[in-house]
């Protein structure tokens, strides 16, 4: 079974207007006029390879990035020790968003798989976005939407066992995947073990111990990284148990 991936781009595809992700874009909603300036500042698909680095912790921010096709992890070194996994960036996202406020990356993103991102220099685009309320209103919704990430990963780990994590942040794949065209029930997990389980807050073993038994109580079945979910509503089930009543489990991109 092969991963599910949105197309890779091409030399010369076709930018905004054209896009397959159009529609969980930024320049979502914008006229046709807004949408040629904004497709003006848009710098046409960069590729990486797996492992490679798009941004460093540290480095000056200059830039976001929407990830085109592919995948990638954003990790925090602190200390010295491993880096903590934060978030991982699927296809129609958008990385960068918390470097605006010190004008820094505060964490390095890393291609899980080969990947395209296109690369939106910030200095035009908030030059764009004063001239486009659209394009503003977009912008801001981005970054209320990476607050309720951070909202959704407290709730995830607080309080909660390891099958209530590893389903919540399954049942939340899932619905990505969804809300992307691809199947919610059979999919590609591009990250490893060791990288969910640092994203949890668990170890591996607890992690591998976690999807055994789930396999065992038939909600899915797992074969190197082809994943397949055979009882979603239990995986559902087990993933709202545990929710406080004012922390909501939704899915990290709407």
């Amino acid at each position: 079974m092969m991963p599910q991936t949105v197309p890779r781009p091409t030399a010369g595809a076709a930018r905004c207007k054209r896009c397959i992700l159009h529609a969980r874009c930024l320049p979502l909603g914008l006229e046709r006029d807004a949408l040629q300036s904004f497709d003006a500042i848009l710098q046409l698909p960069r590729p990486l390879k797996r492992g490679e680095t798009l941004v460093r912790q540290g480095d000056p921010f200059t830039s976001l990035y929407v990830v085109r096709s592919g995948s990638l992890k954003q990790s925090l070194v602190q200390g010295g020790r491993r880096g903590q996994v934060l978030n991982f960036y699927l296809a129609g996202e958008i990385v960068g968003l918390d470097g605006i406020g010190e004008q820094r990356y505060h964490s390095s993103v890393v291609a899980l798989e080969a990947t395209f991102v296109c690369k939106l220099p910030f200095t035009r685009l908030e030059d764009l976005a004063e001239r486009v309320p659209g394009l503003r209103g977009q912008l801001y919704r981005c970054m209320s939407r990476e607050l309720r990430n951070d909202q959704r990963m407290l709730c995830l780990l607080s309080g909660r066992t390891a099958e209530q994590r590893l389903a919540s942040f399954l049942i939340g794949l899932s619905e990505r995947f969804r809300s992307r065209g691809c199947s919610p029930y059979r999919f590609h997990l591009s990250m490893s073990r060791s990288d969910i389980a640092s994203y949890l807050g668990l170890v591996l073993e607890t992690v591998s111990r976690t999807l055994a038994r789930f396999q065992e109580q038939g909600m899915l079945s797992v074969s190197g990284r082809e994943l397949v979910i055979h009882d979603h509503e239990a995986l559902s089930m087990l993933a709202r148990e545990g929710v406080s009543g004012g922390c909501r489990l939704a899915p990290q991109s709407d």
